[in-house]
């Protein structure tokens, strides 16, 4: 039986929540961009969004 580390668990459920998130971008979700340069570019502005959103509602 593989050990388990519960750090490890809670960054892995941190970072597949994100992904998650991110889907519901439907640019992103569809890979609507072809050109790789405008695709980063939003998948960076839908990071900054859920970023702020996260950031707000904290504080």
């Amino acid at each position: 039986m593989p050990a388990f580390s519960p750090k490890a668990y809670k960054l892995r459920n941190l970072v597949e929540r994100f992904f998650n998130k991110l889907k519901h971008y439907r640019a992103i979700a569809t890979r609507f961009c072809r050109d790789d340069a405008n695709y980063m570019a939003s998948v960076t502005l839908a990071a900054l969004r859920i970023w702020l959103r996260f950031n707000e509602s904290v504080t």
